[in-house]
């Protein structure tokens, strides 16, 4: 942004550009959401111990040193440290894309903090146990879909949010 002055000079103004980095506070409660119900699950159930809720729907606890679907659950323990860093990575990506979103831009700034609070989430239970806390298990019959945690939800919530805004855009 520049103005001139009373004597006519040019004076370039630097603006504090903040973008929507207030929804970084979605991604905290998504964090703390996520957090708080894998902290009940960890001390109300044992590993692999059941509630059912609905008959297609059980609380769970799962451990899943993997990724998505249990994907590399089976590997040497490497893939913890691959999956964090991978993770943090993506987390300063996207918190650098909030500073560049428009704060008017809710839809898009709501998809990227819930994905980052997703993120965040995951790599918490990482660095502290070495596996993520899966416990959401919905089932029908004998067919199971892979558990997963709050976190899960957010970054699913948040890639929908982003095909929304796209397709919003696109209008």
């Amino acid at each position: 942004m520049s103005r001139r002055d009373p004597h006519g000079a040019t004076t370039i103004i630097a603006e504090a550009r903040s973008g929507a980095l207030a929804y970084l506070a979605l991604s905290a409660l998504v964090i703390a959401i996520d957090q708080i119900t894998k902290a009940l699950i960890e001390h109300s159930l044992g590993m692999q111990q059941s509630i059912t809720v609905l008959p297609v729907l059980e609380i769970t606890r799962l451990h899943n040193p993997g990724a998505a679907f249990s994907f590399l659950a089976g590997a040497d323990g490497w893939q913890r440290w691959l999956f964090t860093v991978l993770a943090l990575a993506v987390s300063v990506a996207l918190v650098l894309w909030l500073k560049r979103i428009d704060s008017h831009a809710r839809v898009l700034a709501c998809a990227v903090a819930s994905i980052l609070g997703g993120a965040l989430g995951n790599v918490i239970d990482r660095l502290r146990l070495g596996h993520v806390i899966d416990f959401i298990y919905f089932h029908w019959g004998e067919h199971y879909f892979p558990a997963f945690n709050v976190a899960d939800s957010a970054i699913t919530i948040g890639a929908a949010l982003l095909l929304l805004d796209a397709w919003l855009e696109a209008r």
